[in-house]
């Protein structure tokens, strides 16, 4: 099982990774001869607290020219009892390792929702339950340190 440790200031667990259209999609591109979108680098919050991984349209819409392929109802904080309905994305997730040359992990294809919830946080993502019931998350508060094994 691979593995790394990172460490964590005021700002939470942040990880490293990179959002791609996915394999599906990245083949149909293909297919059509049409540019595959550049691959985006994002930091994203480990949130325990999201069922779902969540990431900022303008990454999914504007730079992966994504298309949504449905909705799903998501409550917030700031939504309280009533549920929003929000789009939904299949992309390729690489989270990076520590270094390049460790084993990154590797999720495609991804469903995600998006959130524009992000604005002056200095995220695009958050890593939800989803990804998370794929690793062993190692939260240690008294270190400051965080280790996902995958």
């Amino acid at each position: 099982m691979s593995h790394f440790t990172l460490q964590f200031d005021a700002g939470g667990p942040l990880l490293r990774a990179v959002v791609s259209v996915s394999a599906a999609r990245a083949g149909a591109l293909t297919a059509a001869s049409q540019e595959l979108p550049p691959p985006v680098p994002i930091q994203a919050l480990v949130d325990t607290g999201a069922s779902c991984t969540c990431i900022d349209p303008d990454i999914l819409i504007n730079r992966l020219g994504l298309m949504a392929t449905g909705e799903a109802e998501c409550l917030t904080p700031t939504t309280g009892a009533t549920p929003q309905k929000m789009k939904l994305y299949d992309i390729g997730l690489r989270i990076m390792a520590g270094s390049v040359t460790e084993p990154h992990l590797y999720l495609d294809p991804l469903p995600v929702m998006e959130s524009g919830l992000f604005d002056g946080q200095g995220i695009h993502a958050l890593i939800g339950r989803d990804v998370l019931n794929r690793c062993v998350l190692i939260y240690n508060g008294t270190t400051r340190l965080f280790t996902l094994s995958y």
